[in-house]
């Protein structure tokens, strides 16, 4: 290949050179933009992964309360189970009594009794009438504690009753907290189903712009090696044409001075004066 062909190669070759270094920029560029758009997406994607584990935080807290309270209410419903058990057999207890209850009241019947006692002490009584007059004593003290019970048992009643609703309230109110906690559960649920969900539209973003990003980053390495095998041939048609640019000043200088030998020559037969640089040259062949 002549010099001409060589330097028309060359020019060629960088024209092909620019082009590729021009789409290796703009692929570049490309690279550069697309690794942004991942790293934005991948920001996203945490800040949102921070978010599902704030609201599955919360959703659990919430659950963990709504069992709690699920928990106290059955307790409490035991408790209304066993007051209801003790309010049916005060019931049963006080139907039975109601039965022996005596028709006269407690009052009567204590200042009846009031009033035997004090003839018993105060009047002179034979043995007969003193025994008889203690049996209506007794008798009277029976029935007054049969009021006495009666009137406990029902106080006890009360109680429970009073206490069966306070307990009916406290469930209720629990029952209230348990849909109000579980329609919150609810919410945050679907709040974060919905950040899962866009976090896997995210996450499906990203990993396409990093996919496109190292196939990108594969046309750079595959231009660069391109641009690499066109360099070394350029630096090889250069260094060839330098190689025969020498070769040919070597070949010019040695006919100059092959020239300049053969006249210095002929001055010395003729007996003239030789230059310097003819001396020189007549020096270096041995023949000055």
């Amino acid at each position: 290949m002549s010099k001409n062909e060589k330097t028309r190669k060359i020019e060629e070759l960088t024209e092909k050179l620019s082009a590729l270094r021009e789409q290796k920029n703009t692929l570049e560029t490309e690279a550069k933009s697309l690794a942004e758009k991942r790293d934005k997406l991948n920001q996203e994607l945490k800040n949102l992964r921070s978010e599902i584990f704030r609201l599955k935080n919360a959703r659990d807290e919430i659950n963990a309360k709504v069992k709690e309270l699920k928990e106290q209410r059955s307790q409490t419903e035991a408790e209304i189970a066993q007051k209801l058990a003790e309010l049916k057999n005060l019931r049963e207890e006080l139907e039975l009594l109601m039965k022996k209850k005596p028709p006269r009241g407690p009052k009567v019947l204590e200042k009846k009794a009031e009033s035997l006692e004090w003839k018993i002490q105060t009047t002179p009584l034979s043995l007969q009438e003193e025994k008889k007059l203690v049996e209506q004593v007794k008798e009277l003290e029976s029935q007054i504690s049969i009021h006495k019970k009666f009137e406990q048992l029902n106080q006890k009643r009360i109680e429970l009753k009073a206490e069966l609703k306070a307990l009916q309230a406290r469930v209720e109110q629990y029952h209230k907290n348990i849909v109000e906690h579980a329609e919150k559960s609810q919410q945050i649920h679907e709040e974060l189903l919905k950040r899962v969900d866009e976090a896997k539209k995210i996450k499906s973003g990203a990993d396409n712009f990093h996919r496109l990003y190292l196939q990108t980053k594969d046309k750079i390495k595959s231009l660069q090696t391109e641009i690499a095998k066109i360099l070394n041939e350029i630096r090889r048609f250069r260094e060839e044409i330098s190689i025969e640019e020498e070769k040919k000043r070597r070949e010019i200088e040695e006919k100059l001075l092959e020239t300049m030998e053969r006249q210095a020559v002929e001055k010395l037969k003729r007996g003239e004066k030789l230059t310097w640089e003819e001396f020189k040259v007549l020096a270096e062949k041995g023949l000055a």
